[in-house]
């Protein structure tokens, strides 16, 4: 079944069959064949942001068919305006100007090949005496489309015999071809169609610049996109861990006095389920908090970031979980963003001396020095686990948040035993906004 289905491709149905009421695929996008161009012969290529494939034509049937008439026409009247000086049109002539316009359906996929075309085709209808009119039109969208295209060298040499085959037949061919008793052509004549080639080349090249310009700009700002919504996934990611590991931390300490106690001690096992529900709803709290801001980005917090200005309740809540807490030092005044990043450098680290030090005692000490502030967090040990070292994601959001704020993180076994994060944050620091 799966390879009859790859045969049918994806709107199932037998393999190169019409399906009743819609038509062939080749009828809707052109002739056979993969192309990558809109209807205008310019399209939307991989990488512009357009986030997916293109839904309109692939092959510029409309741009084609009207330029094509209108070519076709004007030339019908400047045969009349040119009665008696230059050949009638004939059949040759308009199959001649028929296929110069023809060719431009195929400038998306074959820039060099069309304006070739296009320029020998021209080059064969003015050798033959047909009269002067909108045929270089032809040239001109077969021009731009190449350079836009990439193609500017190969378009270069195509325009400069388009110029020099023009002159050669002004100047020398002019003798056996028709009409009868025509003259050479002036040299102004040939300045004028090379100044006119030169300023279809620039006005190319300027358009293909500024093209290049934009898909640049476009490549820029989606990867600004990207990066901000790495760094704000990040960002929610440390919040999320640093707000849970320590709820839970408390909460499964808690738990385990309230289970120990429950039989021998309920009035410090309902002490324990107390402190459980507490900082069960401080936690659902600040999650909610969190998940505010990637519901509506941008919006003002309904509540204040935390700040060292709430280390007492920090103390108070590792005392609930069984851990001896002193501070020392007094906490400076600092912008938002540094007094948050500080405060869960001090949160993550106590949570960590709870979870993985035997220790039930910790030291956090502040201090400034030249303009920097330092937090140390200090316990006795001995470690309780393997991964005490550190290697875990809550001292990598800790560095990460330092490295945010331009500061630096230290965090490992003290000479003389136990553990010690050590983190130095600026005090000048500037708020992104």
């Amino acid at each position: 079944m799966a390879d009859m289905d790859e045969q049918r491709g994806p709107g199932g149905g037998p393999p190169g069959r019409w399906r009743r009421g819609r038509p062939p695929r080749w009828w809707r996008h052109g002739p056979p064949g993969r192309s990558r161009w809109t209807d205008e012969g310019y399209g939307a290529r991989e990488g512009d942001g357009g986030g997916g494939e293109d839904r309109r034509p692939r092959w510029p049937w409309r741009s084609t068919v009207l330029l094509t008439a209108f070519v076709m026409l004007g030339t019908h009247f400047a045969d009349h305006a040119q009665d008696g000086e230059r050949v009638p049109l004939d059949p040759f002539a308009r199959v001649l100007v028929f296929g110069a316009g023809a060719m431009l359906l195929w400038r998306g996929r074959h820039p060099v090949a069309v304006v070739s075309g296009t320029v020998a085709a021209v080059l064969l209808y003015v050798g033959a005496g047909y009269p002067y009119g909108p045929v270089f039109l032809t040239v001109v969208v077969a021009c731009f489309s190449a350079v836009l295209s990439g193609r500017r060298h190969a378009t270069w040499a195509v325009m400069g015999a388009l110029w020099a085959g023009h002159a050669l037949i002004g100047h020398v061919l002019y003798r056996w071809l028709p009409p009868s008793g025509d003259g050479p052509s002036s040299w102004n004549q040939d300045l004028v169609i090379a100044t006119w080639v030169v300023a279809l080349l620039a006005v190319s090249e300027l358009a293909r610049t500024r093209r290049e310009q934009w898909a640049r700009e476009r490549a820029e700002r989606a990867q600004a996109a990207r990066r901000r919504a790495d760094e704000e996934r990040l960002r929610i990611a440390r919040e999320l861990h640093d707000v849970l590991a320590h709820s839970i931390s408390v909460i499964n300490v808690q738990a385990g006095v309230g289970l120990a106690l429950l039989d021998t001690d309920p009035e410090q096992a309902r002490t324990a389920l107390t402190t459980i529900k507490a900082k069960s709803k401080e936690a659902l709290g600040e999650v909610r908090q969190v998940l505010d801001t990637l519901r509506a980005p941008g919006a003002a917090p309904r509540t204040p970031a935390p700040g060292l200005d709430r280390l007492p309740e920090l103390v108070e809540q590792a005392a609930s979980a069984g851990l001896t807490v002193t501070v020392e030092g007094r906490p400076p005044e600092l912008p938002p963003g540094a007094d948050l990043a500080a405060f869960r450098i001090v949160q993550e680290a106590l949570t960590n001396v709870v979870r993985h030090s035997g220790s039930r005692e910790a030291r956090v000490r502040i201090e400034q020095d030249g303009g920097r502030l330092r937090l140390r967090v200090d316990d006795d040990g001995p470690a309780t686990g393997a991964d005490a070292g550190g290697s875990g994601n809550g001292l990598a959001g800790m560095r990460e948040r330092a490295a945010a704020l331009d500061g630096t993180i230290e965090a490992g076994p003290r000479p003389g035993g136990g553990f010690r994060v050590l983190a130095v944050l600026p005090l000048d620091v500037k708020e992104d906004r």
